[in-house]
């Protein structure tokens, strides 16, 4: 089914003024777990990102797919005609899939893809529109990746928040009540902003996600992660005040150091009011190799979809018990435990694919 483009709300200008920001104008930034319109995800297609596995990585994805449409709706990017045929021959018979023919250079929605907003009075949408330079300038090119926020936003008819910092999706964590947590690594990263200071990023975090505390990590721990720390693969809110980080298995792991610095940052962090959050600690899968490369498996990678958790699996024993934590939970959700061996192949996972558009 393609995509019928309607017409395009206001469009925000790349530098507003402080009373034309979203928090000021009453936007906020919901949970993931809060309702969803739909999921927007882009097939696989670029061979560089999976070399020689690109095939094995698609039969992955569309099994992920398949589970996440037993949920919501999915919106999915194919790139051209050929993809297109592809994703249909590959998703025949799978319901709640709508496909957009839109250009892209690479398959991460949650990191060029917009942040949804939704206001908090009269539940009208928007999104914020960020800069993407596919972390830090590592993969040209990047400029079809760069114009899909501005695309959905016409396409949805929504209102476009235009920003000229560069921001991806995976690098932001939100509980929707005003808490957001990010890393050092990437946020504050030349590569990105130059000369971005922790004081300008909080403003920006402030004035785009309304956000009212911010909670720091480091950064580091996840080995072959090559965004330079995004958060989604170390800290995860699964309801407004507990978190889910992991940890490392055996001290002389390389990982161990830093992760335990990520847990003792969230442990040790407090809201204003003298709050704090409820850390539960997730266990790592053993390590995998691409060309001696160490592949960035986290479990943490998980996607939050309607009355479902879809959770990366890594044939590992730590699998089911992953399953076990989170199924306890999310009580009231399905866990689905969904193979992501493939997938991690090109450095990424569910939630490095997907973005959640809320209901």
């Amino acid at each position: 089914m393609e995509s019928v483009p309607v017409e395009s709300g206001p469009v925000e200008s790349a530098m507003p003024q402080a009373t034309d920001t979203p928090r000021q104008l009453g936007y906020r930034w919901p949970a993931e777990w809060e309702p969803h319109a739909a999921t927007w995800l882009t097939w696989p297609h670029n061979p560089n990102t999976w070399p020689g596995r690109l095939p094995l990585a698609q039969a992955e994805f569309a099994q992920f797919v398949r589970a996440l449409a037993r949920f919501e709706r999915v919106e999915l990017l194919v790139s051209n005609p050929a993809v297109r045929d592809q994703a249909a021959a590959e998703l025949r018979g799978v319901a709640h899939v709508v496909v957009h023919s839109r250009p892209t250079n690479d398959s991460w929605m949650r990191d060029y893809g917009p942040t949804f907003l939704k206001h908090s009075v009269s539940g009208q949408p928007a999104l914020v529109d960020w800069q993407y330079n596919a972390w830090g300038g590592k993969y040209p090119p990047w400029d079809d990746d760069n114009r899909v926020p501005a695309w959905i936003a016409d396409l949805r008819g929504c209102r476009r928040f235009a920003v000229d910092r560069v921001l991806e999706g995976g690098a932001i964590e939100g509980n929707g009540q005003g808490l957001v947590l990010t890393t050092e690594d990437c946020l504050l990263n030349s590569n990105r902003n130059a000369g971005a200071t922790r004081e300008s990023m909080e403003r920006l975090l402030r004035d785009y996600l309304a956000a009212d505390e911010i909670c720091w990590l480091l950064g580091q721990g996840i080995d072959g992660d090559d965004t330079d720390g995004h958060i989604d693969q170390l800290a995860r809110f699964v309801n407004a005040t507990t978190v889910v980080a992991p940890m490392a298995g055996e001290p002389a792991d390389p990982q161990a150091a830093p992760l335990a610095e990520n847990l003792r940052r969230l442990e040790q962090f407090r809201t204003s009011a003298g709050s704090r959050l409820d850390v539960i600690r997730l266990p790592m899968p053993a390590a995998r190799y691409c060309q001696g490369q160490r592949l960035p498996c986290s479990y943490c990678n998980f996607y939050i979809a309607n009355q479902a958790v879809l959770v990366p699996q890594f044939d590992d024993p730590a699998d089911a018990r992953v399953l076990g934590i989170l199924s306890d939970l999310f009580p009231e959700r399905e866990v689905v435990g969904v193979s992501a061996l493939e997938l991690v192949w090109g450095l990424g996972a569910f939630h490095c694919l997907t973005q959640q558009e809320p209901a």
